[in-house]
């Protein structure tokens, strides 16, 4: 039985924060590049690769890091 993936993970928030800042400064990468290098820049888990490959965009939209 696995776990649901939730935000409360640090590394995953990270993740999220800095793939929405990626692609604004490098609007030329594709999404799913910038999501790959950011599952390992993160070291994030794969339940947590999953909810990014899933679920980043409607996270993302109007969301501020910080």
């Amino acid at each position: 039985m696995s776990t649901p993936v939730t935000t409360q993970s640090t590394n995953l928030k990270n993740a999220i924060c800095w793939i929405g800042e990626t692609l604004q400064e490098h609007p030329d990468m594709t999404r799913e590049k910038i999501i790959r290098d950011a599952e390992l820049r993160f070291d994030l888990t794969p339940a947590e690769c999953t909810f990014l490959d899933t679920n980043f965009t409607d996270i993302a939209q109007g969301k501020e890091c910080g």
